[in-house]
């Protein structure tokens, strides 16, 4: 049973499957342009500033975000510090002898005392008496958290538990503290405020107006931060995982009350904290002047998009009348041809591929008719072709988005007038902050070392490393622990392999153990107080353990990342930490050990700050400028003062949300939104239509001029691909005759083509010889 092909859904698949080439990118573009210049209108002529500028608000933010995490470190330092104290007590101390111990660990509680937890008597107290009765001791748990608890005076406390079993009771160790300020540095106009959960205020600094005023913020600051769940869209990005946000006081005349919060807590993929059931608030606050002016211009607008739309419409049109139309045409021509209607002339386009191709087209025809041989060969005659076309376009297209980005350099204000006071000084602050912030952490952990040194104990190994590995287990800013003897040599050893030389082993203090290499080394030295060389079981005797009063050190490796992490603040740019010879030992952006600060600016004013205090603010450069600061740990007391490391930081004037940069940004967004739109649909015309266009040219004039060897083959199922079919089936109708010889004869056995005779089908793949 034979099935016969249906003309129309022959037709029908021939349609389909000259879907794309060149109608689809002719269609798209002036959609896209229409697009981009109704873009243009809604960027360029809207304006970007309304009341405070954003750049502000959020700088607000990222200080309280400061503000709530140096908080949390140390409440939950302080807390944990006392944990592990009552952990190594003693069972025979007495509750007096505990709390002259941890009265000796460090000044920091107002009160402490001892409670029989079972039936809550007093065993001992120390200090200020502490809000006992408000607290229902015996519901406890171990460990507990710690509570703020008001006394009698109004006062509000923190109160830290910590438990431990004495002779089969559990007792419970309880200390107090004011809810003190978080230790970031902030500007003389600032207030810095932290509140509970019902907004009211527990420590408060700044200018007493803006206390005044920060206090009536601070309560609907405290009730949005903790109203956010975890996973809201308050909760900050970038650094900080927990609720934070910013809010605008009302106007006062110009001036306006910028506010930004952030609450101490923890989001749920982070581990909990004992802080975080507190219900903390910072706020901080600063003047800021509103400024009605907008930034932008509405007729500028309208005439850029009306340059685009009529860009748009030319091109259009051109492309349509020497692309489009000439290719629809030569395609029908050659399926008319195909399918052999040789009756009427073909119509020769006047210009580039398609003249080629009508003109070869015409010959074709002449020969099937046996009117005519081939044609003289094209020769390597120069023409404009389609290419030129498509140039133009291109060229017409990318103007106006080169003229909208070229307005940039000319219309980009000036630094120290587009950047506020404000935002340079909180670079300065947040970058001494977080020098602070890293000073603090190494004196920490050289004051954690020399407790650990007065607890560990190498003439018992196992119970040494023991003390080693849950040291390093709670700390995390660690990468080893070890103790060594007099000279040098491990005796007990934790964590990874040991890289600072025996001699800065025997060194007390933090020192920076190399100047070289593919990591830095900074290592933390306590000496073990009063105690003789003992003999240590399985460790090798040499010289050293011979000596009945040698010493011996706890050395303490940090991990770079630990460095690292405490540099990544959100909002702060890139940032350096660097020693006394400008070296990188960290960074926020990736870094090479002991290399250069990567931002020219920025090493310049380390080389000016190398014997000052540190930078004011900076605005650097009139081209890409930036806001730079540099702040040094040597004017601050404590054993990382020694190093002479400083931060510096560097964060781009362009991308802060100010409202000159904002509307600049909008720019260069509708540029660039409108080169890849002419960019991509130029481009698609090109590849797809013109470059295989110029193949088939070439392609036909070679089957005009007689060589009927090669097949032409579409490489895209489209119209130009339909044209390749076309002149596939005249070269399959065509004679297969020799080439003329130079006698002029030639093979007259060939039989002539019967133009009665009916033609292949066009959509059937062609056959022959491939060249």
């Amino acid at each position: 049973m034979t099935t016969t092909r249906s003309p129309i859904s022959a037709r029908r698949r021939a349609d389909m499957a000259v879907l794309g080439g060149v109608r689809p990118p002719l269609a798209a573009l002036p959609v896209l342009l229409a697009l981009v210049a109704g873009l243009t209108v809604f960027a360029v002529g809207s304006d970007a500033e309304h009341g405070v500028p954003e750049a502000v608000l959020s700088s607000q933010q990222h200080i309280a975000e400061d503000g709530a995490v140096a908080l949390q470190t140390a409440v939950d330092k302080n807390v944990t510090d006392l944990r592990v104290s009552a952990a190594d007590l003693e069972g025979s101390v007495s509750p007096d002898g505990m709390l002259a111990r941890l009265d000796r660990t460090g000044h920091k509680w107002r009160g402490s005392a001892v409670v029989d937890q079972t039936t809550g008597r007093l065993l001992a107290a120390q200090g200020e008496s502490l809000p006992l009765g408000k607290v229902n001791l015996r519901a406890l748990p171990a460990n507990p958290p710690p509570a703020l608890v008001r006394d009698d005076a109004g006062v509000t406390r923190l109160l830290a538990f910590a438990t431990l079993t004495r002779g089969g009771k559990q007792e419970l160790i309880v200390a107090a503290q004011s809810v003190k300020l978080p230790g970031i540095t902030v500007g003389k106009d600032h207030t810095l405020t932290v509140v509970d959960r019902d907004g009211n205020t527990l420590a408060s600094t700044g200018p007493a107006p803006g206390v005044v005023r920060a206090k009536t913020l601070a309560v609907t600051a405290a009730r949005q931060a903790h109203s956010a769940g975890p996973s809201d869209t308050a909760v900050a990005a970038g650094g900080f995982d927990g609720p934070s946000g910013s809010l605008v006081g009302a106007a006062d005349g110009d001036n306006r009350t910028a506010a930004g919060y952030a609450a101490v807590a923890r989001g749920t993929a982070t581990k909990e904290s004992p802080s975080s059931a507190l219900g903390l608030t910072v706020v901080t606050t600063v003047p800021a002047k509103g400024s009605g002016a907008g930034t932008g211009d509405l007729r500028l607008a309208l005439l850029a998009a009306a340059v685009l739309l009529v860009l748009a419409a030319g091109v259009t049109v051109a492309l349509r009348l020497l692309v489009q139309r000439p290719v629809l045409r030569l395609r029908r021509e050659a399926r008319r041809l195909g399918s052999g209607d040789l009756t009427a002339p073909v119509p020769v386009p006047r210009f580039g591929e398609p003249a080629r191709i009508g003109a070869s087209l015409e010959a074709l025809r002449l020969q099937l008719r046996g009117e005519g041989g081939p044609s003289a060969p094209a020769g390597k005659r120069r023409r404009l072709g389609l290419r030129t076309v498509v140039a133009l376009s291109a060229f017409a297209l990318v103007a106006w988005p080169t003229s909208m980005l070229l307005s940039l350099g000319s219309s980009l204000p000036r630094p120290a007038d587009a950047v506020p006071r404000v935002i340079s000084d909180d670079q300065r602050q947040r970058t001494e902050t977080t020098a602070d912030r890293m000073r603090r952490g190494i004196n920490d952990a050289y004051a954690d070392l020399t407790r650990l040194a007065t607890v560990v104990d190498a003439a018992r190994p196992e119970k040494a490393r023991e003390v080693l590995d849950r040291s390093l287990e709670r700390n995390g800013r660690y990468r080893s622990l070890y103790v060594v003897d007099g000279s040098g040599e491990i005796l007990v050893q934790a964590g990874g392999e040991p890289r600072t030389s025996k001699k800065a082993r025997l060194r007390s203090g933090v020192t920076q153990a190399n100047t070289s290499g593919t990591e830095p080394v900074l290592a933390a030295v306590a000496a073990q107080p009063g105690k003789g060389a003992q003999a240590v079981k399985g460790a090798p005797v040499g010289k050293g353990a011979s000596k009945k009063a040698e010493r011996r050190y706890v050395v303490g490796e940090f991990k770079v990342q630990y460095l690292t992490g405490l540099l990544n603040r959100p909002g702060l740019g890139s940032v350096w930490l660097v020693d006394s010879e400008q070296r990188v030992i960290a960074s926020n952006k990736g870094f090479v050990a002991f290399g250069r600060v990567s931002d020219g600016r920025l090493r310049a004013r380390l080389r000016a700050d190398r014997t000052a205090k540190g930078s004011a603010d900076v605005v650097l450069g009139r081209r890409d400028p930036a806001v730079a600061a540099v702040a040094p740990f040597s004017d601050k007391p404590g054993v990382a003062s020694a190093l002479g490391w400083k931060v510096a930081s560097i964060r781009p004037v362009f991308w802060i949300g100010l409202p000159q940069y904002e509307a600049q940004r909008r720019i260069l967004l509708v540029g660039l939104l409108g080169v890849t739109a002419g960019a991509l649909c130029v481009g698609w015309l090109y590849l797809i239509v013109v470059r295989p266009l110029r193949d088939v040219a070439q392609g036909a004039e070679a089957l005009a001029g007689g060589d009927r060897g090669t097949v032409l083959f579409p490489r895209y199922h489209d119209e130009v691909g339909s044209i390749a079919r076309g002149l596939e089936v005249i070269r399959q109708r065509l004679p297969r005759a020799e080439a003329p010889s130079a006698s002029g004869t030639s093979d007259s056995s060939t039989p002539s083509p019967d133009p009665s005779a009916s033609p292949p089908d066009p959509s059937t793949p062609p056959s022959g010889p491939r060249s």
